[in-house]
């Protein structure tokens, strides 16, 4: 198979026809303004990494909005500590919901100031890549105005002393709704959204109620619209893996394991469920081929075994992996999708 560092979807074919580095139609981007959304909970042990990690980017155009949830720690100290060493620059620290990071993380979207022309979730306890935003912007200008863009990929595993231990998987399939119901492809601390792309987000936010994570939710969002998915392979952010971690690496044994834990306890099907039902209230905002997409999925998840199967066969609806695809099944079969 022919190796691109950059995966996209584009099912309009609103990008240019030669849409992989070198042909990009490049506007530039020293100027693109970006948010930084950190949502923050007892997360003073490594704080100060991930915002050094801001200081040391070399796109320098960049804003910063921390939303603590409620920590019992010195985290919300440091992170106004850090605001008071960086003058001129926009850094603003506010309460939290305190009703678990999606709610956090999202709630971040209407603190985005007026101008902005791209949002980067931030988590805790990583570090970014000095070329993490200037990479993620220089493959969002390609995308026309008005048109949702989420910039995302594959991350660097690291201990909790930042040693490195690996890197999570990378994915091969184009990315789509009929992925992006039954699995996310990256975290939520590599996503960087173009405006058109926050502001749905932010759109269809004011429909949803509880989902599992705030950033599966935007790749649902995204390709739910029709927008445009950017998959770049090469990793720009050390994730840190401390054993305190809010979701964990999905690489190795232990996580595999952890996964077939959560199938058995229903925990797949309890997320479907919350999607379903954060989409439907959404539905204005997608496609009519994905509203259709979404109810046929709805639909056959309560049908029969021969139903189930059947359904998710005609569907196309898919994971990125074939172990992941045996896990699909598996879950259809028990009725826990």
């Amino acid at each position: 198979m022919k190796h691109y560092s950059l995966l996209y979807q584009d099912p309009a074919k609103r990008l240019p026809h030669a849409a992989v580095p070198g042909f990009l139609a490049r506007r530039p981007t020293a100027a693109c303004h970006v948010t930084i959304l950190l949502g923050l909970y007892n997360g003073a042990a490594y704080l100060d990494d991930q915002l050094e990690s801001f200081v040391r980017q070399n796109h320098r155009n960049w804003s910063l909005r921390v939303r603590d949830d409620g920590s019992d720690d010195d985290g919300p100290a440091i992170a106004r500590r850090f605001a008071a060493t960086m003058p001129g620059r926009d850094i603003q620290v506010f309460s939290g919901p305190r009703r678990g990071a999606a709610r956090n993380f999202l709630s971040l979207l209407d603190f985005v100031p007026h101008g902005s022309d791209a949002i980067a979730f931030s988590d805790q306890d990583d570090v970014w890549l000095p070329g993490k935003l200037s990479r993620a912007l220089d493959r969002l200008v390609s995308v026309p105005d008005g048109v949702p863009a989420l910039y995302c990929g594959p991350t660097i595993l690291t201990d909790s002393a930042l040693r490195i231990r690996g890197h999570s998987p990378l994915f091969r399939h184009p990315p789509s709704l009929r992925n992006a119901l039954v699995q996310s492809i990256a975290g939520g601390n590599t996503m960087v959204l173009n405006r058109a792309g926050f502001r749905l987000l932010r759109r269809a936010a004011a429909y949803r109620g509880p989902v599992p994570s705030h950033d599966w939710w935007a790749y649902q969002v995204i390709t739910g619209a029709g927008g445009i998915i950017l998959y770049d392979r090469d990793p720009q952010v050390l994730y840190r893996q401390h054993g305190a971690n809010l979701v964990g690496s999905n690489r190795g044994v232990r996580a595999g394991m952890s996964r077939l834990a959560g199938l058995a306890a229903g925990k797949l099907r309890r997320w479907s469920d919350q999607n379903i039902a954060a989409l439907t209230g959404a539905a204005p905002l997608l496609t009519p081929g994905n509203h259709e997409l979404l109810m046929d999925f709805a639909e056959f998840r309560k049908a029969s075994l021969r139903g189930r199967l059947s359904g998710l066969s005609q569907s196309g609806i898919h994971r990125q992996t074939r172990p992941g695809t045996v896990a699909l099944w598996a879950a259809a079969a028990a009725g826990q999708l």
